[in-house]
């Protein structure tokens, strides 16, 4: 074959015989998890899973008090979905990036006792200083995670503690001050939250940065560090996540009966992970739906207005604990069906014959056994005479001529 015949095959030959998830997934990193595209179709089923049991369960609680979705009783429940909303998009957020934050449910307990005590001064004022002591709080403990390379929920744990100290200061339920009513703006703060939520999720999906996101999970030794790009990305996950906290945490104490009682607020720390997990946001990280949040929210704030209607008490740590117990099946679910395909990405596909298409069209080379053991002897030139060289005989010589 000429070299012109094999550079024109090279290069018509990659668009034929080279799979496109080989090409596809040439540039990723094993060493920042698997190659090739997650699955979502695990997420699909299960979102439709959470569709119909919100719809049964929004069937049932119309059968048993038409009054709770109508008018305030609806923009009460609309409120509680949102603030639970912002717990629960704290805690997918920093289960995303595999830096899991289990400060957020203290957080947003002293969130609320902080608006409690100084509402009156107006919601800048009483808002303001408590989304930026979160925000000090959370790069403080990003700093911790990333810096000394330690698992986020031990330190985070930690500092839950530290927050559940300045929660202990009061000692009976502090009375609302502020006048501030989010039902007024129900419909604007769920819509809201709804198009964070999938906005979110949609982003999520996009393989670049699904990896981005998920650059901090670890792939073999998880007390190995995973870059500056990873911690960066934890860092900002881990204040992200306090400031939603902070924000839920007003958010629930405005729309409450008009105190605030004292807690651990470990259990909305419970009630915030289980309701991430149930939305199908792996335990492990990086992988996650798009829906599912949401669903998972409005899914759970739903059974918690049913729950009274039966006669049932439940506290945010039964309910909180039934999700995060549902939540670590659906990880799994998502860990098995949710990851790239097994041979796809990695190993070249066959072709009629058996053989292995890598794109090239040179012969395979034949087995060892069937060179010759030696290459054969060449014959010795034989030395050439230069006075024998038929250029010197081109013309007579001179001597030769009747002119001499």
């Amino acid at each position: 074959m000429g070299y012109e015949e094999a550079g024109r095959d090279r290069s018509a030959e990659p668009s034929s015989g080279v799979p496109a998830a080989v090409l596809e997934n040439v540039f990723d990193d094993p060493t920042h998890g698997e190659p090739g595209r997650d699955r979502v179709v695990v997420h699909v089923w299960w979102e439709f899973l959470l569709v119909a049991g919100l719809a049964a369960l929004g069937w049932l609680l119309w059968r048993e008090d038409s009054a709770a979705l109508r008018a305030d009783n609806l923009r009460t429940l609309l409120v509680d979905a949102v603030g639970l909303g912002l717990l629960a998009l704290a805690a997918g957020l920093s289960l995303r990036t595999a830096a899991p934050n289990l400060a957020v449910g203290p957080v947003a307990v002293a969130a609320a006792l902080h608006y409690a005590e100084q509402g009156d001064r107006g919601l800048p004022a009483s808002v303001g200083p408590a989304v930026a002591v979160a925000a000090l709080g959370g790069l403080a403990l990003a700093l911790i995670v990333v810096v000394l390379h330690v698992p986020a929920w031990a330190a985070s744990l930690a500092g839950a503690a530290g927050v559940v100290v300045y929660i202990e200061r009061r000692s009976a339920a502090v009375l609302v001050q502020g006048d501030y009513d989010p039902g007024r703006t129900a419909g604007y703060l769920f819509a809201g939250f709804a198009a964070v939520a999938v906005l979110g999720g949609l982003f999520g999906t996009i393989r670049a940065i699904r990896r981005l996101v998920g650059r901090y999970r670890p792939v073999t030794d998880p007390a190995r560090r995973r870059g500056v790009l990873a911690a960066v990305v934890a860092a900002v996950a881990l204040v992200g996540s306090t400031v939603l906290a902070a924000l839920g945490g007003v958010l629930l104490a405005a729309n409450g009966p008009g105190s605030v009682t004292p807690g651990t607020g470990l259990d909305w720390t419970v009630l915030a992970l289980g309701v991430a997990l149930l939305g199908g946001t792996s335990a492990y990280g990086r992988r996650g739906g798009v829906f599912g949040t949401l669903l998972a929210v409005s899914l759970v704030t739903v059974f918690q207005q049913y729950a009274p209607e039966r006669g049932w008490t439940l506290s945010n740590w039964a309910v909180g604990g039934a999700a995060l117990g549902v939540g670590l099946l659906v990880t799994r679910l998502v860990e098995t069906f949710g990851r790239p395909r097994r041979g796809v990405a990695d190993r070249p596909e066959p072709i009629g014959d058996g053989t292995i298409s890598t794109g090239w069209t040179m012969p395979p080379s034949q087995a060892v056994d069937n060179w010759p053991p030696t290459l054969p002897t060449p014959a010795a030139p034989q030395p050439s005479d230069p006075w024998r060289e038929p250029r010197w005989e081109d013309s007579p010589r001179r001597w030769d001529t009747d002119e001499r």
